[in-house]
């Protein structure tokens, strides 16, 4: 309020009050001196005290104008806060939405696999020089997770921890070369091994190797994890796109397109305990 009395607009308001006082008090003097039956008296005070009364007006209005402003100010500001309580919950209210879509996808998993553990994660970021989607997640030691504890999707198997700090883990995914999953064929029950490649993880695929040469996989058919390893049997991993043959033709391979998009995902779920659990390095 201090800033309002050293302002340009409380020097006019005060001028113009100065103003009015010495006019009614002229036209005060004025009608004193003659008689208010005296037309003389009328015709001499008339016009001052006509300016002073529509000066009075104006310094109203002003004043009226001014303190209107000052209560839609006020309004305005109670109003900004109230939108920003409305957001707050808004936001609170898509969040727990959001995380009961979620949890509710892996209900099914559960009924399958009592005997899972499970760990919600966040992605927080993403390695930029990864070329088969590596990311770190919210989630470390001290939420139990540990080395080669698998990362899912409701959708299927997104990968598996490669480190693990304190309250943060890396995931490396099943598209790295470097990683090694048993798998079979839900159908025909063949084996193999997940193991990716540059060119097939720019198209968001991987692959299955190993395959016998008899075996009788096909396009479409359903790759599962094995449960050999570091992995619990029967987790999705993806679907067959093509089949060839290796390059010394004693085995096939199948390119797999995961059932998750790695790169899309922002939300997983790490196994932290199952039945059969073994620990080590891949």
């Amino acid at each position: 309020m201090r800033f309002f009395f050293r302002s340009h607009k409380f020097k006019i308001i005060s001028i113009v009050t100065a103003i009015v006082l010495t006019l009614t008090i002229i036209a005060w003097i004025a009608g004193g001196v003659f008689a208010p039956q005296s037309s003389l008296s009328g015709v001499i005070a008339s016009p001052f005290q006509k300016l002073a009364t529509g000066i009075k007006n104006g310094f109203q209005d002003l004043n009226k104008k001014f303190k209107n402003n000052e209560t839609l100010i006020v309004e305005k500001s109670e109003l900004e806060e109230e939108i920003n309580d409305l957001n707050e919950k808004i936001a609170d209210y898509e969040k727990i939405k959001a995380e009961n879509e979620f949890y509710k996808d892996y209900l099914e998993i559960k009924d399958q696999h009592p005997d899972f553990k499970f760990k919600s994660a966040l992605i927080i970021s993403r390695d930029s020089v990864d070329n088969y989607g590596a990311f770190t997640i919210d989630a470390g030691s001290v939420d139990g997770i540990q080395v080669h504890d698998p990362v899912i999707t409701d959708a299927g198997l997104v990968g598996y921890v490669s480190s693990v700090g304190l309250t943060t883990s890396k995931v490396t995914t099943i598209l790295d070369p470097n990683i090694s999953v048993g798998a079979i064929d839900s159908r025909t029950s063949d084996a193999g091994i997940i193991g990716g490649n540059l060119k097939l993880a720019e198209e968001n695929k991987t692959r299955m190797y190993n395959i016998r040469r008899t075996s009788s996989v096909a396009i479409g058919d359903y790759i599962v994890t094995s449960g050999s390893g570091v992995f619990p049997k029967g987790l999705l991993i993806g679907k067959i796109t093509n089949i060839s043959q290796e390059e010394f033709k004693t085995s096939l391979y199948a390119e797999i397109e995961p059932f998750v998009d790695i790169r899309e995902i922002r939300q997983v779920m790490v196994i932290t305990d199952f039945s059969g659990k073994t620990g080590g390095e891949k």
